[in-house]
């Protein structure tokens, strides 16, 4: 059991300098204060804001700026790029056909951060 996830949701990345938030278009056809948020919720810049600055080495902006200061990690702007689906979905509730976020659902970046929730965004509404 966790939480439901909406929009506004705090999340952040493991190679990302700030926090950032998850907005939820109102898509999904399921509205309490915020949005509901389902699996597919995963688009960059759509759904998933930038995290300040970026710190992986697989990120090519961050290699390369890197290799200019001569190996000195060298951060960058985040551009989130995303793997896939967020995971896992809740088993049980489905939102617009696809399994709704909770609170312990993670998001892959291709550059090797993980993306998940320090404030679910409501904390009233629990899914099994």
């Amino acid at each position: 059991m966790g939480f439901c996830v909406c929009g506004g949701a705090a999340i952040s990345c493991t190679f990302g300098l700030a926090p950032s938030i998850l907005n939820v278009l109102p898509l999904n056809k399921v509205v309490t204060t915020q949005a509901i948020a389902n699996i597919m919720d995963n688009k960059p810049i759509i759904n998933i804001m930038p995290f300040g600055m970026c710190q992986s080495l697989a990120n090519p902006t961050v290699a390369s700026a890197t290799s200019a200061a001569l190996g000195v990690l060298t951060p960058m702007p985040c551009i989130p790029v995303i793997a896939g689906p967020w995971a896992p979905g809740s088993p049980t509730v489905l939102i617009a056909n696809y399994p709704a976020l909770n609170n312990a659902s993670k998001l892959m970046c291709s550059y090797g951060g993980v993306i998940q929730f320090s404030n679910p965004g409501q904390m009233n509404i629990q899914i099994p």
